[in-house]
């Protein structure tokens, strides 16, 4: 791969490639020295545009454990207060010679945008609306590594449920999941689904709960809201949230996911430490090996033994 822009754009090879790869990045984090000089003399710069915890992080680490330079961009103390372009920022980066950059912006389609401006790889932290591809890899990866389903998803039923419209993650978490052969349905009122869809949607959350194999839950986005698309949040959550009851009708096996920052008693209301299929943390800790998973397909020699390399 040259960039990480999209599930769609990388195909189920590439998926199945970087899942397999981050077997191995797993078992690196588990060392009591969890580094490998996979990608010495290599810089990577994190550029995020918008407030980022767990990506911006885990993408630190991730390249910190691969050895790796890494740069990171503060916006806030930035020359982009001065009214410089996001063209001439990224130019300004590559001229100090960064291998991959890893973008967030609050604009859809930006990373296609920046790569057309810099020969380094660019992977997409985040973009608008549009697409979040290394936290669907890991939510994709997390399932594959609870459920223990390494041959593809066939036959796995998931419901991806709450703010459908405004989410980058649920567009790319339903893009893998069906790419490795999970049936997906979308669940949200119809102010809060995208106005044209071929996934399967419902706004009947109990129909589902008690058949799904994962129930992937959704923050509000309230912060891309121009409009009030619910009546409010009480009746929201008592519709759609994971209620008590809700959880109680839980298959035995099943995944409830989230991909953070949670908003406890609006889609959840319930504690998911008190949760025997609730995978949260797992999702943060695999969030560090898919990322380095990345990172080292775009910039690596492609060689495990190169990677344990020290020479």
């Amino acid at each position: 791969m040259k960039h990480l822009r999209s599930i769609a754009e990388i195909g189920p090879g590439a998926v199945a490639r970087l899942l397999d790869l981050t077997d191995h990045m797993v078992e690196i984090n588990l060392r009591p020295n969890p580094k490998v000089p996979a990608l010495r003399g290599r810089t990577v710069c994190n550029l995020f545009f918008e407030d980022s915890t767990r990506t911006r992080l885990s993408f630190e680490t991730a390249a910190r454990r691969l050895s790796a330079d890494v740069m990171t961009f503060a916006v806030k103390e930035s020359s982009v207060n001065k009214g410089e372009s996001l063209r001439d920022t990224v130019e300004t980066i590559a001229a100090m010679g960064v291998d991959a950059i890893v973008i967030r912006h609050r604009s859809s389609g930006v990373p296609w945008q920046v790569s057309a401006w810099t020969n380094a790889s660019i992977v997409n932290g985040g973009d608008g609306w549009h697409a979040h591809p290394t936290q669907a890899l890991l939510d994709a990866y997390t399932v594959r590594q609870a459920l223990g389903r390494t041959g593809g998803f066939d036959g796995l039923q998931v419901a991806v449920v709450g703010d459908i419209r405004h989410s980058r993650v649920a567009r790319s978490v339903t893009e893998v999941f069906q790419v490795l052969g999970a049936d997906v349905t979308l669940v949200a009122p119809a102010t809060l689904l995208p106005p044209a869809t071929d996934v399967p949607c419902t706004d009947d959350l109990d129909a589902l709960v008690g058949k799904v194999d994962v129930l992937y839950l959704l923050r509000m986005q309230r912060e891309r809201m121009s409009e009030a698309l619910v009546p409010d949040l009480r009746e929201y959550s008592a519709r759609f949230g994971l209620t008590p009851a809700r959880a109680a009708r839980l298959q035995e096996h099943a995944l409830v996911m989230h991909p953070g920052p949670m908003n406890r008693g609006v889609e959840i209301q319930v504690d998911p430490a008190e949760l025997p299929g609730a995978v949260i943390t797992q999702q943060v800790t695999n969030g560090v090996a898919v990322r380095m998973a990345v990172l080292f397909d775009l910039l690596g020699s492609g060689s495990h033994d190169d990677m344990e390399s020290t020479a």
